[in-house]
């Protein structure tokens, strides 16, 4: 009995000097391990053996980066206005020796550290620099943070405003002035898409004015050049009718001439159709009274001794000529190419003109005895002077007569 209580005693014993002696520290820890009190080594990731009852682990510290949020601090800006600030701290334990021996609790010293070096750097900024300027005070607090906590064995890797929080009224104040702001930006937003519109539509009503502009004249150009054209046609129409009339008038009268030259008209003849046309002439309603000069009837006796010729009796005979074949080819033809040769006799052309010269000749300048007899013809008389010319309507004649 005794020695089954001396071996669970011995084993006991054992086990205790093995848990003494025989320690694992996790990925990611460091030990701190003292001898008799004081610091030896320190022990990372493993097994680790100790001198039982002589050497013990002080403490384990995490040498992972840790992040670490504090509360909200009341910090006074420049301009005298307390805001609030979250500070996020990341920070790593490079020695942990001096974590464990250099402070009492480093995160309440890192938490300290940075709200007093949060309120000395926003001190000297107003409220405006401190909302526009969190990558300044960032930077700041990180080198200062770092500078503090060397001897700590910490390592600050970044430090982070998580939220700048103003009093309310100074809040609700920001918020009139962003909401001006954004009214501000959509009014000009407004604005200038306002404008582009106008401008865009100026534009537009510019371009389609320019082509209307440009049709207009186009079309203009078009009626012109149509209304050129219509006149060229028109005129060239025109000539054409008149250049037909007149050949057609020139045609006419070569017939008349032919047809005159052919027929044989004796002076008797001319002076009966004249002595015929006189009461027609008479009825005309711009004069009642006509006169007949005394040298009309030498006119008319030299126009006959050209072409005719005195007889026995004293009389004038128009002897036909022998038709020209040319003047038959001419009333016979219908071709238009010899329609306007206006070429005359130089005798007939004289005998006429000295006919006209004897008519336009003015009556007062003629002696009393020589003045032309006027005789006066009514509608009622016109008849009867048809039927029975007087006396002095035939002078011409009886001149002709006797001059033999």
């Amino acid at each position: 009995m005794e020695g089954f209580i001396f071996i669970a005693v011995l084993i006991a014993l054992v086990v205790l000097i093995l848990v003494k002696t025989i320690v694992v520290i996790p990925q990611g820890e460091a030990a701190i391990v003292e001898r008799l009190g004081r610091y030896t080594r320190t022990i990372s990731g493993g097994i680790s053996l100790l001198v039982p009852f002589i050497d013990r682990v002080r403490a384990k510290v995490d040498t992972r980066e840790r992040v670490v949020s504090f509360p909200p601090q009341a910090v006074i800006t420049q301009d005298n206005l307390t805001v609030a600030i979250d500070t996020v701290v990341t920070f790593q334990i490079n020695e942990p020796a001096r974590a464990i021996y250099g402070v009492d609790n480093y995160i309440v010293g890192v938490e300290q550290i940075s709200v007093a070096t949060l309120r000395d750097v926003v001190g000297g900024m107003t409220l405006e620099e401190t909302l526009t300027s969190r990558e300044v005070i960032n930077r700041r607090l990180r080198g200062e943070l770092d500078a503090a906590t060397t001897k700590w064995g910490l390592r600050i890797s970044r430090v982070e405003l998580k939220a700048i929080d103003p009093p309310p009224s100074i809040q609700q104040s920001m918020e009139m002035q962003m909401k001006a702001d954004r009214e501000k930006r959509a009014m000009i937003l407004t604005a200038e898409g306002r404008r582009e519109s106008d401008i865009r539509t100026a534009e537009g009503e510019k371009q389609a004015k320019i082509l209307a502009a440009e049709g207009e004249k186009h079309a203009a150009i078009l009626a012109a050049e149509a209304e050129r054209e219509a006149t060229i046609l028109r005129a060239e129409g025109e000539r054409a009718a008149r250049y037909l009339e007149a050949q057609g008038e020139a045609k006419a009268i070569q017939k008349v001439n032919a047809a005159i030259k052919s027929a044989q008209v004796t002076p008797e003849v001319l002076a009966y159709q004249y002595l015929e046309k006189l009461p027609e002439l008479a009825q005309g309603e711009a004069s009642t009274m006509w006169m007949i000069p005394s040298q009309f009837g030498d006119a008319l006796e030299d126009f006959a001794k050209k072409f005719a010729q005195r007889d026995d009796a004293g009389v004038f005979r128009y002897e036909p000529a022998e038709v020209d074949k040319r003047s038959e080819d001419i009333a016979a033809d219908d071709d238009h190419e010899d329609w306007f040769n206006t070429q005359s006799n130089p005798e007939i052309a004289a005998a006429v003109a000295a006919a006209n010269a004897v008519a336009n000749k003015p009556v007062d300048e003629e002696p009393l005895q020589e003045r032309p007899k006027a005789v006066e013809m009514t509608n009622a008389e016109a008849p009867r002077n048809l039927e029975a010319p007087p006396s002095t309507s035939a002078q011409p004649s009886a001149e002709l007569e006797t001059d033999k």
